[in-house]
């Protein structure tokens, strides 16, 4: 028979909400800890509405329980959605409006987008950040966020990617989350950049035909004259 694939079954906030006693118990723990600093809660592999209501649900009773047990915590706790499956870059318009940020697991969604797994090595030279197809679904999700006024991140390889910096920044991203070995090297290509050429370079390439964009995207490091 053949065997399931973990990567698409009970992972993530899928299990947390199939198992809401574990789960209430992780969230009173997050919001206890927001007394003593600050906290924000990020909800893992969200796939679509129905989830998002679920785990809100789940934090206002684990709100209630505390506030029952005269237990300190934060007023305010930020809850963030990781926009990792296709389905919720779709919706992320739609998901961000109850929700304070998002961040982009980009790892995961090149995978589930291009139906590849990256470390096996028969199909692993099919991964690839710049297909088309991956790059509409995080401009879908940056564009969610500006259009609402709140913040986006992206914490995949992809953020630490030098090669990507200035591709992710000309599609509106502002905060990456990226390795400590690669900080220096990132905040120097940030820092050569320069935002409204990019921008408009980049609209360029997200009409550019598949073969061109590798070829424009390295040319977005080149610096201006």
């Amino acid at each position: 028979p053949m065997a399931l694939n973990p990567a698409l079954g009970l992972r993530a906030l899928r299990r947390s909400l199939h198992e809401p006693e574990t789960f209430l118990s992780q969230l009173r723990a997050i919001l206890r800890a927001s007394a003593y600093g600050s906290v924000q809660i990020l909800l893992p592999m969200l796939s679509n509405a129905q989830e998002l209501n679920q785990a809100m649900e789940l934090i206002d009773i684990a709100r209630q329980q505390l506030r029952r047990q005269k237990k300190r915590f934060a007023r305010r706790v930020p809850v963030g959605g990781m926009i990792e499956v296709p389905a919720a870059a779709l919706q992320a318009h739609q998901l961000i409006k109850r929700l304070d940020f998002l961040s982009l697991g980009t790892n995961d969604l090149i995978q589930y987008t291009l139906a590849i797994d990256r470390i096996d090595d028969e199909v692993n030279y099919l991964y690839d950040p710049l297909h088309p197809g991956v790059l509409r679904l995080i401009k879908m999700v940056i564009q969610a966020g500006i259009n609402n006024d709140k913040p986006v991140a992206m914490c995949g390889e992809m953020a630490g990617d030098v090669r990507y910096i200035p591709l992710l920044l000309g599609l509106g991203l502002r905060e990456f989350s990226a390795h400590p070995s690669t900080l220096l090297e990132v905040k120097e290509v940030i820092l050569g950049c320069h935002i409204r050429r990019l921008e408009r370079k980049c609209r360029q390439i997200m009409n550019a035909d598949a073969e061109d964009i590798p070829t424009l995207v390295e040319a977005l490091r080149q610096p201006v004259n």
